[in-house]
């Protein structure tokens, strides 16, 4: 596939081979040429689990230091929480009649990033979970989304808390920030993250975990990082 002048050009001043260190890839990043919009930095890994034991899914969540450059847009299914989680900022609070809006796909008009649950409403969710889930918005308790603190929940979320899983081959992908937030904010958010996925490390688990990692710019190429 051809690339674009500016993505070779990039290409050209990276060494071939080359694993770089977090800092050096993350100023990297930050000096290349810029674009008429403030790309979202990614990190790309390749685990050692094997995706189809149910022992060695990777699940987990992680309060950024400097958020991802976006807000969430955070849902709330309740009965027991309503007046709290308006009170706390939620983007959309309903209770049963919100399933039959995520049956309808209307639920999906509202864009938005994070579903919260009361524990009452999980058996009402099951349903929908095959329509929640490919979404990534089933709420669990894994990932702290099935709550009864719903308000610090909610402050949790918007405040940079974001939650990861791997996907069917084993792969995590991740963003980190935008390139304006300079390489040092890149790097803080990234430790955060390495240290939050290294937590939940399969038990059953026998070899490398982590194999690679690649970070890399909306449209820049990829660098292979040391971890």
């Amino acid at each position: 596939m051809k690339q674009g002048k500016r993505y070779s050009a990039i290409r050209e001043k990276l060494e071939v081979n080359k694993i770089y260190s977090v800092t050096e890839a993350c100023t990297l990043i930050c000096d290349q040429q810029k674009v008429k919009f403030d790309e979202t930095v990614e990190v790309h890994m390749k685990l050692g689990i094997d995706p189809k034991k149910g022992d060695q899914q990777v699940r987990g969540s992680v309060v950024l230091p400097h958020g991802v450059g976006k807000e969430k847009k955070v849902a709330v299914i309740t009965i027991t929480a309503m007046a709290e989680a308006k009170k706390a900022g939620a983007d959309f609070v309903g209770g049963e009649d919100s399933i039959a809006m995520i049956h309808s796909g209307k639920f999906f008009e509202g864009g938005y990033d994070v579903l919260v649950a009361t524990p009452e409403m999980m058996p009402k969710l099951a349903p929908v979970a095959k329509i929640l889930g490919p979404r990534g918005l089933m709420p669990s308790p894994k990932t702290e989304t099935v709550t009864t603190k719903v308000a610090d929940t909610i402050a949790m979320i918007k405040k940079g808390k974001v939650n990861f899983k791997n996907d069917s081959l084993a792969n995590m992908h991740q963003s980190i920030g935008k390139v304006s937030f300079g390489p040092v904010k890149l790097e803080e958010n990234l430790s955060a993250f390495l240290d939050a996925l290294n937590k939940v490390k399969p038990a059953s688990l026998k070899g490398k975990f982590i194999v690679s990692a690649t970070v890399c710019s909306t449209m820049g190429p990829g660098m292979r990082i040391s971890f």
